[in-house]
């Protein structure tokens, strides 16, 4: 079993990374596997809505990294994202990657469990938080929780340590989702058959 945490912050080592290693180190105590995939701080293209995708499942957009974000996800078994809180919301350029990585591909990531952490010096950590969840509960993937949402306060990595409830929260966020995965694969149960999409659409005259 293999969990991807996905550190959405421009900075490889900052606080988001410190953070989501806290989670890496209570799935390694628990026997499963993970592996990081940073977003990095190159620019990131906005989906354009062209729809290719549909068919091969990658994005046309070429020039940054989604389609390698895209090829972890598919292979995880768990996937957990972190972000810095900008705003009161996530990186932009961490939603931007998201958006194009979850635009009619969610079959990739359906009944995977999935989580979302969010680092904030001070505000803003459960819009932020929320906003990330929208692209798992819209993906049938089970999100995963934990005592308390998932926010960790500091300004530098080394106050990441310092918040002793948000090293628990990540802790038990790490210890759950090793449970869920656990839990699915010993009941070998089928996920339910995908419904033809009932969608509707409101026209106005």
């Amino acid at each position: 079993m293999n969990v991807l945490l996905i550190n959405g912050s421009p900075h490889q080592k900052g606080s988001t990374f410190t953070a989501l290693n806290v989670i890496s180190e209570a799935l390694q105590e628990e026997g499963v596997e993970t592996s990081f995939f940073h977003v990095g701080n190159k620019p990131v293209y906005g989906c354009i809505a062209c729809a290719q995708c549909i068919e091969t499942k990658r994005c046309v957009l070429t020039g940054d990294r989604v389609n390698e974000l895209i090829e972890a996800m598919a292979k995880a078994d768990g996937i957990i994202v972190g972000s810095p809180v900008y705003y009161a919301g996530p990186n932009g350029a961490l939603c931007a990657l998201l958006d194009r990585a979850f635009f009619l591909k969610d079959d990739l990531y359906a009944h995977k469990p999935a989580a979302a952490i969010v680092v904030c010096r001070r505000g803003g950590a459960s819009s932020a938080f929320d906003r990330l969840n929208k692209y798992f509960t819209i993906a049938n993937m089970p999100v995963v929780s934990s005592q308390y949402w998932n926010a960790v306060h500091a300004s530098k990595p080394e106050d990441v340590l310092q918040d002793r409830e948000g090293v628990q929260i990540m802790r038990v966020l790490g210890k759950n989702m090793a449970w869920m995965l656990k839990s699915l694969k010993q009941s070998a149960l089928p996920p339910p058959a995908a419904p033809e999409w009932d969608r509707m659409d409101f026209h106005h005259g």
